[in-house]
């Protein structure tokens, strides 16, 4: 199995894991660009199985092993003719990676290390960063550590942490985490999961004889039987590390000017992060960054992959000819010198795909919220 031992913090050693910290990994793909993918809460690294399949072409890992619908290995690796190699792991407290007992072990920062030692454990002098939700908020730490190793850094339905996770309470919002907390089953946790997840369009839209949501449905049902629950002690940690997540001016003045070009991607019916938040902080690092704003929920990297894939695309091949910021950024510079940005089209994506295990951020929101203030739903 491919483990990467993370340096531990002496002051927060856990004498449960013999003071090592192993870190899951899988490489998909050959070839001179080199792409790091870091999952968000409660994910693991086969939640990026549409990005490696478009990103190097296969969805068979160099070790051997395939992202199959039931997780189960499938044949040999190969390198997809893309030139591209992707690296996605499991992060501390998820998957196979080990679970810290505290959760001072668990915040942006460390899991930032632990990323870097994968960097290191490969060989990999510099790559493309690219993080969704909570592994958005652990790339930019790691942007802020090692500037000088990060060739491009893509920012998935991102928010900067703390208050700024909360999303937008409404009565679907309220709806959706009282639904997941009561959720006892697979088949509990997937029904709500999807409306988590999806857009609604998304969910009811025909593929064959069947709506998207049936058959996400089973998928989700399988996919949880299959790999269990997230252990208490991991999901509360990562809870933990997105709650004492914060970016201050000077960590995004120095990705501002570190020399790399910037993509935040973002879903607009996002019910988790909500997108102002994602904008916000695109306006603070012009003119390095570009908005991508596409239809769709928390999970836009399934329900746009074909958008989503050709922005990331899109981002490794700018940085690779150099383009000028301002030739890269959507933002438009007023007059004040401010900038405002521009509308992106995005266009229906008609492709099914499967979702292994993915970010939930609703739960972990309203357990900080029970947590902070005593009050239970």
């Amino acid at each position: 199995m491919p483990f990467c031992e993370a340096p531990n913090d002496e002051n927060s050693s856990d004498p449960a894991l013999n003071n090592t910290i192993q870190i899951f990994y899988r490489t998909y793909g050959r070839g001179p660009t080199k792409v790091l993918l870091i999952i968000g809460l409660a994910g693991t690294h086969d939640s990026w199985g549409p990005q490696i399949k478009g990103l190097t072409g296969t969805d068979r890992a160099n070790e051997g092993e395939t992202i199959a619908g039931d997780g189960k290995p499938d044949g040999a690796g190969n390198d997809g003719g893309r030139g591209v190699e992707v690296c996605a792991f499991d992060n501390r407290g998820m998957g196979r990676s080990s679970v810290p007992t505290r959760k001072s072990q668990y915040t942006t920062e460390i899991m930032a290390k632990d990323a870097i030692a994968v960097l290191d454990h490969l060989g990999w002098k510099k790559a493309h960063v690219f993080g969704h939700s909570m592994g958005a908020m652990i790339a930019c730490k790691l942007a802020v550590m090692v500037p000088d190793r990060v060739l491009s850094l893509a920012l998935l339905n991102v928010t900067g942490g703390g208050f700024e996770c909360f999303p937008k309470f409404d009565r679907q919002t309220l709806s959706i985490a009282i639904r997941f907390l009561r959720a006892k089953t697979p088949e509990q946790r997937a029904a709500v999961d999807l409306d988590t997840h999806y857009t609604k369009e998304y969910l009811d839209e025909c593929v064959g004889s069947n709506t998207r949501r049936s058959i996400l449905y089973q998928e989700y049902v399988k996919g949880i039987t299959a790999t269990g629950m997230q252990s208490n002690l991991g999901f509360d940690g990562q809870v933990n590390a997105c709650w004492t997540h914060k970016m201050t001016g000077t960590e995004i003045e120095l990705i501002r000017t570190s020399g790399f070009l910037v993509s935040i991607i973002h879903g607009r019916q996002d019910v988790i992060a909500q997108v102002s938040h994602a904008k916000r902080l695109a306006e603070k690092l012009q003119p390095v960054a570009r908005m991508v704003e596409l239809h769709g929920g928390h999970m836009v990297s399934h329900e746009r992959t074909e958008e989503v894939n050709q922005a990331l695309l899109d981002l490794i091949k700018a940085s690779e000819k150099k383009i000028n910021p301002q030739d890269w950024t959507n933002f438009l510079k007023r007059s004040s010198g401010k900038y405002s940005t521009t509308t992106l089209k995005s266009f229906p994506s008609k492709l099914t795909y499967n979702d292994l295990q993915a970010d939930n951020v609703v739960y972990s929101l309203v357990r900080v919220v029970t947590s902070k203030t005593g009050y239970f739903i």
